[in-house]
């Protein structure tokens, strides 16, 4: 069995799938954190990696950026590899002056003025939910672990946000009660795609950017400077 997409057979992806974006991240992951990793796909350079970790087996596989190229990986990953868990790992803008580089935060609830709803499901919805299960399961790992971590709804952007011209613009015209703390670009599909499917999805990030300082996270820290996100990812897959 495979689609379009992913060359793996039905097997070869385990029931619980972390989800960077970049597919030399979860080459990283693999390599650094698994044991038995073996490469069950490569179709377009979106590597996915299946192993164990302390036992238990682990799908690492790329989701590429943005939104449409989450949502096909994540549609069939539940749909075609009867997965039931996704945890994304990823990086994120930050919004609020608290948020420094590398600091982690667990998305409660997506936004976006995308109509990715609308398109896939004729359902004009702009704000999609994580799963509380899966989320309270990282948030008691994190205490578990001393990982400090921030809980909050978070956007979800088409394009990459230290690009826009006036973010303060963008910002102004969420809805009030949303305060969100970090913008990214792939949650809200996923978030949509797990309720629809009713299967479990999280959204993990780290602070690589923030409107309020002027460092931005090289290339090579994005790649391999989110262990803590890793490990709590990694950690937290144990229970469930």
């Amino acid at each position: 069995m495979s689609t379009p997409h992913n060359e793996a057979n039905l097997g070869d992806i385990a029931k619980t799938v972390i989800m960077p974006g970049d597919p030399l991240r979860a080459k990283y992951i693999a390599e650094n954190f698994l044991e038995n990793e073996k490469l069950v796909n490569e179709v377009r350079g979106m590597y996915a990696y299946t192993g164990t970790y302390k036992g238990k087996e682990i799908t690492i596989m790329a989701s590429g950026m943005g939104m449409p190229s989450m949502s096909i990986y994540s549609y069939e990953l539940y749909k075609f590899y009867n997965v039931e868990n996704i945890i994304r790992i990823g990086s994120c803008g930050a919004y609020k002056p608290e948020l420094k580089l590398f600091d982690i935060v667990l998305s409660k609830g997506s936004y976006s003025e995308s109509n990715y709803a609308l398109t896939f499901n004729n359902d004009n919805c702009h704000f999609t939910t994580a799963s509380s299960e899966l989320n309270n399961i990282i948030l008691e790992t994190a205490k578990d672990n001393n990982y400090k971590i921030y809980c909050s709804n978070t956007v979800c952007l088409d394009c990459f946000d230290p690009y826009m011209p006036n973010i303060n613009k963008f910002l102004a015209r969420l809805p009030k009660d949303l305060d969100p703390y970090s913008g990214e670009m792939e949650a809200f599909s996923l978030f949509y795609n797990a309720n629809y499917f009713n299967k479990k999805a999280s959204c993990l990030m780290t602070v690589v950017d923030s409107k309020f300082i002027t460092e931005i996270a090289t290339a090579q820290e994005r790649q391999t400077g989110l262990n803590n996100m890793i490990k709590l990812a990694l950690e937290s897959s144990l229970k469930v």
